[in-house]
C-alpha cells in the first residue's frame, strides 16, 4: 500500500489515533508543561476577570463579566497553545521523525489529522485545569454532561484548527525562528480581534468585519453558550459548530498537501 492508497477506515483510524498515543505519552511524561501553560490564563482570570468584574466597565447583559470572559479565556489557552503546534513539526524533521512519517503507509490526512487530535487532547486537558478554577472563582458553570460534552467538542475542533493552521505555516516558513516570530504576531491579533474578552457590539464596525472572519470568535461563542449558565449563543450553536468543523476539514486537507514540503 502507498501512501496515497485510501485506507479502509479502521486502518486508517488506527493510524491516526497512533498519533494521538504519542502525545498522550508526552503529557504522561511530562504534565510540567500543561501546567506552565495554564499560569496566563490563570491570572487573565484571577486579575484582569476580577477587577473588570468589580468596575462593571464592560456591558455584558445578564452575565457578570468574569463570567462573560472565563470562555474566551479558555479558547485564548487553546489558542496560544495549539499556534504554535507547527513548531513541533519542525523539531521532528530536525530529528528525523518526520522522514519516517513520510515513507510510511499512513495517509497524509491521517498524519495531519492525528496531530490536530493530539492538540485536542492538550486542549482537553488545559481545559480540565481551567473548569476548575472558574469553579473555585466561582464562575456560574453549567455542568450538565451534555454541556460539557459540547465544550470538549469545541475545545478539540478550536485546537484542531489552530494547530493545522500552524503546521500550514511551519511548511511555509520551514525555521524555527521565523516560525517564533509569526506566531507571536498572530495569536494577539486572533485573540483581541474576537468576542473573548468583550462584545462584538462594543467593536468598530471594521473590527466587527474581522471577528466575524476569525474563527476563534465562533469557539468563544460556541464555550460561552455551552460552559456557562443563563448564557445563550449571540451566533448559534450551530452555526459556530459548522464553520468550526468545515474550517477545520479544509486546513487538514490543504496541510496534508503541504506537510512533504517540509522535509525539503
Amino acid at each position: 500500500m502507498t501512501a496515497t492508497t485510501i485506507s479502509p477506515l479502521p486502518s486508517y483510524l488506527s493510524k491516526t489515533f497512533a498519533i494521538v498515543q504519542a502525545e498522550v505519552v508526552k503529557l504522561r511524561r511530562d504534565p510540567t508543561d500543561l501546567f506552565s501553560r495554564a499560569i496566563q490564563p490563570a491570572l487573565w482570570l484571577l486579575v484582569f476577570g476580577q477587577v473588570f468584574t468589580r468596575t462593571r466597565a464592560i456591558p455584558t447583559g445578564n452575565l457578570r463579566y468574569i463570567d462573560f470572559m472565563a470562555p474566551g479565556i479558555l479558547a485564548q489557552s487553546v489558542l496560544f497553545t495549539s499556534i504554535f503546534y507547527g513548531l513541533s513539526a519542525i523539531w521532528e524533521r530536525d530529528l528525523g521523525i518526520l522522514q519516517k512519517y513520510m515513507v510510511s503507509p499512513a495517509p497524509r490526512t491521517a498524519l495531519v489529522l492525528g496531530k490536530a487530535l493530539s492538540a485536542g487532547v492538550r486542549g482537553v486537558a488545559q481545559a480540565t485545569i481551567i473548569y476548575v478554577l472558574c469553579l473555585v472563582l466561582g464562575v456560574h458553570m453549567d455542568l450538565n454532561p451534555l454541556a460539557l460534552l459540547g465544550a470538549i467538542v469545541g475545545v478539540v475542533l478550536g485546537a484542531g484548527f489552530f494547530s493545522t493552521f500552524s503546521l500550514i505555516i511551519a511548511c511555509i516558513v520551514k525555521s524555527r525562528e521565523r516560525f517564533m516570530g509569526i506566531g507571536q504576531v498572530l495569536t494577539m491579533p486572533l485573540f483581541f480581534a474576537s468576542n473573548a474578552i468583550y462584545p462584538v457590539s462594543m467593536m468598530p464596525p471594521w473590527l466587527r468585519i474581522v471577528s466575524h472572519l476569525n474563527p476563534l470568535t465562533y469557539q468563544v461563542d460556541l464555550l460561552r453558550a455551552l460552559m456557562i449558565s443563563n448564557s445563550q449563543s449571540a451566533i448559534g450553536i450551530g452555526v459556530d459548530l459548522i464553520v468550526l468543523l468545515c474550517a477545520s476539514i479544509a486546513l487538514v486537507l490543504v496541510a496534508a498537501r503541504m506537510y512533504p514540503n517540509l522535509t525539503r
